[in-house]
């Protein structure tokens, strides 16, 4: 190890930072090499290889949409946070790092050699990606290059200013974003607040419109229209930063989603479940797709137990909220209200829109994957 490593890692370790690293293999020499420098234990909680695709679907709670992409380097270093906060009882001071890369390896690889690092804290989203020049280096020597991003990401999680030299080639070039937080989105991640209005009018909804947006496309502004219509109420919109058995929503993330609400009230939220956006928004009717119904009359959803799901729809009926459902494609199938057998209970508190009124079929997953098409 070099003389400006030695010190970078040395500083890193004096920082008072709290670190998880989560590395999917290339870069993992970063871990050795922090913990070869003396103090270790005052900046490292956990460093693990998730190096199979089941082993980082673990990781991450569920599969991501794709394995070597900077989003995932976020959700890994996203994860990475959540689990520091757990282990130093609290969210400050704590970083998680998450780097995924496909370097050479023992058979020819057919897309470009590339990395992506992430580092997620209280204040900050950031990563850097790079494409490295294919069949210019050994594994070895991109190991080596990979090793010295991640301890410079590291370094920027800990406030460390100084950076190792890259040894780049002409023709690669990092792609560096960050993304400050606010000090409301500060908030919702270490909860200290459950909601906060984004953006529009703060008075209690009456009608919300809960969902990822991801992203936000014109079935949902046709259903927001409808739904204004029929009740006579603006729309509210609400994200949640926090989704079952999925990493928080980073900074970036939300800076994407709430980009188009612009002039519209924006709820951001950690509330995950319907029973803890009614505890949020009493009274409320949400606009709800008939997936969501479905999923709500479903008792596997609550841990394969009937008597849960009855006190959760209980719950939601005692605080006056109610559901405008509309109808979805699921597998070359539309289906409405009508179509999804549930408790009376739940059915008590749904109105259905009927397909002659609305019926868009559009998918934000078909969207996401035209637009990564696109730029392919």
């Amino acid at each position: 190890m070099d003389d400006s490593t030695t010190e970078l890692i040395r500083q890193i370790h004096a920082s008072g930072t709290r670190l998880v690293l989560a590395l999917t293999g290339g870069g993992s020499r970063a871990i050795g090499q922090l913990l070869e420098i003396p103090g270790g234990s005052n900046s490292v909680l956990e460093a693990v290889v998730p190096y199979s695709s089941a082993a980082l679907d673990a990781y991450l709670g569920q599969p991501p949409e794709h394995y070597c992409v900077e989003s995932t380097a976020r959700l890994m270093a996203m994860a990475s946070f959540q689990r520091g906060a757990t282990y130093a009882a609290g969210f400050e001071n704590v970083a998680g790092v998450g780097c995924t890369a496909s370097l050479a390896s023992d058979r020819p690889k057919r897309g470009a050699h590339r990395v992506h690092v992430a580092v997620q804290t209280i204040t900050f989203t950031s990563s850097v990606s790079l494409e490295l020049t294919k069949g210019a280096r050994s594994r070895h020597d991109e190991e080596a290059l990979v090793a010295r991003l991640v301890l410079d990401a590291v370094a920027e999680a800990c406030g460390v200013e100084n950076r190792l030299p890259l040894e780049l080639l002409p023709d690669e070039s990092p792609c560096y974003a960050r993304t400050d937080a606010p000090q409301p989105w500060q908030d919702l991640l270490c909860v200290r607040r459950q909601a906060v209005c984004h953006t529009g009018s703060s008075a209690p909804p009456r009608l919300l419109f809960p969902g990822a947006f991801h992203p936000l496309h014109e079935a949902h502004r046709e259903m927001a229209r409808l739904a204004s219509q029929r009740l006579g109420d603006p729309v509210a919109y609400e994200i949640s930063l926090e989704n079952v058995d999925k990493p928080l929503l980073d900074y970036r993330e939300i800076a994407e989603r709430t980009k188009p609400f612009s002039g519209e009230t924006l709820w951001l939220t950690r509330a995950p479940t319907f029973v803890e956006k009614a505890r949020l928004f009493p009274g409320a009717t949400f606009i709800v797709g008939v997936d969501t119904i479905r999923r709500m009359a479903d008792a596997k959803y609550y841990a394969s137990d009937p008597a849960a799901r009855d006190r959760a729809i209980d719950d939601l009926a005692a605080s006056g909220c109610l559901f405008l459902v509309f109808g979805r494609l699921d597998q070359g199938t539309f289906h409405s209200l009508d179509d999804i057998p549930m408790p009376p209970a739940l059915r008590a508190i749904c109105q259905s829109v009927p397909p002659k009124e609305f019926r868009r079929d559009i998918s934000s997953t078909q969207l996401r994957q035209a637009k990564r098409d696109g730029l392919s």
